[in-house]
C-alpha cells in the first residue's frame, strides 16, 4: 500500500522553492507530518576540454559558510528542458558551450525532504559563448587535469553531492585514478 497524503499545505513560497507541509498516513489510522521542499529541478555538468581538464567554479555557498570548489549547475526553469538548461549554465558560469552533451546520471539529491532532480551532463566539444553571469553569483573558474580530480575529492576540496557524483563518474568513464 502506498502512503495516503490526507492534507497538504504550502508554507512557504520562495525564489527558488516553497516548502510545503503534507499529513500523510502510512498505515491505517497512523499519520505522520513531513516537510517537503519542492523544487523544479536542477542541472549539473562536468566539461571536460579537448586538453582532459574539467572545469570547476569556487563559489561561496551561505548555507554552508564557506567558498566551495563545484562543478557548474543551475535550477532549471519551470518547464525548461534540461539540456538547454545545461548550456545555458555553461555560458553563464564559464563561458563556454559545449557541441556535446550527454546526459550520463538522473538523481535525487535529498528525496527525504526535496523533490530536486537533478541531470547529469558530460559536456565536451567546448568552445567560447559567454552569456551574463547571474547577478547574485561571484565566480572563480577553475581548471583541473582530469588525472588529478580524484586527489581533489581525497583532499577534502570538492564537498558537495552533485560534484562528487560527477565526477566519480567521469573518473570511472575516462579512466582516472588518484
Amino acid at each position: 500500500m502506498n502512503p495516503a497524503v490526507i492534507r497538504s499545505e504550502v508554507r512557504y513560497h520562495g525564489r527558488v522553492f516553497n516548502v510545503r507541509v503534507d499529513e500523510v498516513e502510512f498505515k491505517p489510522g497512523h499519520t505522520t507530518t513531513l516537510d517537503v521542499i519542492e523544487h523544479t529541478g536542477a542541472v549539473t555538468l562536468v566539461p571536460v576540454d579537448a586538453e582532459g581538464n574539467v572545469w570547476f567554479v569556487r563559489q561561496y555557498r551561505h548555507a554552508a559558510g564557506q567558498m566551495l570548489l563545484e562543478l557548474p549547475a543551475g535550477t532549471l526553469n519551470p518547464g525548461e528542458d534540461p539540456a538547454l538548461a545545461a548550456n545555458r549554465e555553461l555560458q553563464e558560469e564559464i563561458g563556454l558551450i559545449a557541441a556535446h552533451l550527454e546526459e550520463i546520471a538522473v538523481f535525487y539529491l535529498a528525496p527525504g525532504y526535496s523533490s530536486e532532480l537533478m541531470h547529469l551532463y558530460l559536456a565536451t566539444g567546448l568552445t567560447a559563448s559567454a552569456l551574463p553571469p547571474d547577478e547574485d553569483e561571484v565566480i572563480e573558474l577553475a581548471q583541473i587535469p582530469g588525472a588529478q580530480v580524484l586527489a581533489h575529492i581525497a583532499g577534502g576540496e570538492i564537498r558537495d553531492a552533485k560534484s562528487l557524483v560527477g565526477v566519480l563518474l567521469a573518473a570511472r568513464r575516462y579512466g582516472w585514478t588518484s
